[in-house]
């Protein structure tokens, strides 16, 4: 049996694959080895592990991509990369290409098909993460904060969260999960999208930072852009659009990399 996780900030996929080819898929919450404590990740992957092999098959190989993870390493028969190397073995399997993750959070990189040889890095939410749900949820609550939202829209907000000042700083730099925190709104946000020309520009504004502050450090002339993302896949009308004037080309925009990474390793 071999078993693949694929983790962003907000959700863990899980997927054991069977010698004979079946599989067995879990979700559960997001997992940033940069800021959760070893020995939860630790417990986290010991419960889902049982769930997926409650018979106690021999696993042959896990590999675990996650979000926040600098560093591969390897224990035992355990592969652990991080979720952009899982994105691109997932959109180019042994091929190169450009790659982008845009879900909570953002993250690009050029693969040569068999790893990562360049990555403009995302920075995170606090100094990066542009073209991400998170970072969309940054611009609006930060014009928010400072009454630069339009009357209706700000009034609306308020009333649908019962959002103020310090239930939002409190959220942002008290509680433990910020990003998913800001990447909560997206949805909101872009629901005035083509409603209000001041959603429009941030909306636009945030995939065209990402397309100049990342993408265009890449041969986009030369190469396909494949997206991984949740966010990218849910507006990848608007991202098309905005990519248009830059002459980028996309070969797949995809909501989830399990698939391609259940294919990528079925091959191993």
């Amino acid at each position: 049996m071999k078993i693949i996780v694929e983790s962003g900030a907000t959700k863990t996929d899980w997927c054991a694959i069977r010698d004979n080819g079946e599989t067995k898929t879990l979700r559960t919450d997001g997992v940033n080895v940069a800021v959760m404590p070893a020995e939860d990740l630790d417990s986290t992957i010991q419960k889902a592990v049982t769930l997926l092999n409650p018979d106690k098959e021999y696993i042959t190989d896990m590999h675990f991509y996650v979000s926040g993870l600098i560093e591969p390493r390897r224990t035992g028969n355990v592969e652990y990369v991080s979720d952009l190397v899982g994105a691109a073995r997932s959109v180019c399997m042994r091929e190169p290409g450009i790659v982008a993750i845009l879900g909570t959070g953002s993250n690009s990189c050029f693969y040569d098909g068999e790893k990562v040889v360049k990555n403009i890095r995302s920075g995170g939410y606090i100094l990066g993460d542009e073209g991400s749900a998170a970072h969309l949820g940054i611009m609006f609550l930060s014009d928010f904060l400072k009454d630069a939202v339009p009357t209706e829209i700000a009034a609306a907000f308020s009333e649908q969260y019962k959002a103020d000042y310090f239930s939002i700083v409190k959220s942002v730099y008290k509680d433990g999960a910020p990003s998913r925190y800001l990447g909560s709104f997206a949805p909101w946000i872009i629901g005035w999208y083509d409603k209000d020309e001041y959603i429009n520009s941030i909306v636009e504004g945030n995939f065209r930072q990402f397309i100049e502050r990342a993408l265009c450090k890449y041969e986009i002339d030369k190469y396909p852009v494949g997206v991984v993302g949740g966010f990218g896949f849910a507006y990848r009308r608007i991202l098309t659009k905005v990519a248009q004037p830059y002459g980028i080309r996309f070969s797949e925009i995809i909501e989830t990399p399990m698939d391609g990474l259940i294919k990528y390793h079925s091959n191993d």
